[in-house]
């Protein structure tokens, strides 16, 4: 989250009075994460004091948000602890602020686990799991708009900015992502509506129990195998070096399978889907790192992280 469009107290309390949601009391901006702006906002109705995120959507655009508004709407509705989109008075939950899309949730209670062990990763894949299988009969259909399209788009940007044997490695990678997704076995895979950025920063523990799941902007239609990819790549790993801990991975994916199996094409394609969430998130910090937006509070994460990540799952598949 960061600050690129500044919303004043008296715009933030207009909007929430529109909702219903009561007076506003507090607001603050939030720092962390680079693509959106994001609030904090309180308020009281009826004496009782209310925590919400209000946020204004710099790159998604009026037409794309009904997809990611309507899933999570969709998922709470299905009991998965997920922000709520609020409604007008005429049930849109999609809004404008200073003259960008925008939307109002309830802000989950707990915090993240960014040291997470074994318990909490279990809990982060059987989630996973039911987050799938909830979002099976969604209707809406969108792309995800950071996939294999967009990474053959945004490679040769960022190639020039890279030492030659980066450079080697992005291309080397890029053209093996491509070739998998031309052949049989990946276009088996069963796939849908996934969050795609499921990172330990994105999920809250309450007691020691998996309060909540956010941050869906992101989320698009692709393989499953691909989400629980991008799982395994943040919360079952060495930060330092990117390797796996085995223990968190096996109670990942213990927890996953326990709610859905996974079919043999997914078994043997996981360790090369392992490899192309390390590579998308590698690119969109080499994007973010290279090419930054202007914004109050803005802090990019260092792509050399999930380079690290990449060689790490590449050694493995060739050991």
């Amino acid at each position: 989250m960061a600050v690129f469009t500044e919303v004043s107290r008296d715009e933030a309390a207009a909007l929430m009075q529109r909702l219903g949601l009561g007076q506003l009391v507090a607001m603050a901006g939030c720092a962390g994460g680079i693509e959106n702006t994001n609030y904090f906002v309180s308020t009281v109705r009826d004496g009782v004091r209310h925590e919400w995120v209000l946020t204004l959507f710099e790159r998604l655009t009026h037409a794309q948000l009904p997809f990611y508004l309507y899933l999570m709407q969709h998922l709470a509705a299905k009991g998965i602890p997920v922000p709520d989109p609020q409604a007008d008075g005429d049930g849109a939950i999609l809004h404008t602020v200073r003259g960008k899309p925008a939307a109002v949730v309830n802000r989950l209670r707990g915090a993240s686990v960014l040291n997470p062990g074994p318990q909490h990763c279990a809990q982060v894949g059987a989630m996973l799991a039911r987050m799938h299988l909830a979002a099976r009969d969604y209707p809406r259909q969108q792309p995800n708009l950071r996939g294999l399209a967009w990474w053959n788009e945004t490679v040769p940007v960022v190639l020039p900015y890279l030492q030659p044997e980066q450079a080697e490695l992005l291309r080397d990678e890029l053209a093996y992502q491509n070739a998998l997704a031309g052949t049989d076995a990946y276009r088996r895979l069963p796939a849908g509506p996934v969050h795609a950025d499921l990172f330990r920063d994105n999920v809250m523990f309450e007691d020691g129990r998996l309060s909540g799941v956010f941050d869906f902007y992101f989320a698009g239609c692709d393989t499953w195998l691909f989400d629980l990819g991008v799982a395994l790549n943040d919360w079952c790993i060495d930060l330092g070096n990117g390797h796996d801990d085995p223990e968190r991975v096996a109670a990942l994916l213990q927890a996953y399978e326990g709610v859905r199996p996974l079919q043999p094409d997914e078994t043997a394609l996981l360790p090369a889907l392992r490899r192309a969430a390390a590579l998308r998130f590698w690119i969109s910090r080499l994007w973010d790192w290279y090419l930054p937006r202007q914004a109050s509070v803005l802090k990019p994460h260092d792509p050399t992280h999930f380079e690290r990540v990449l060689r790490a799952r590449r050694q493995e598949v060739a050991a």
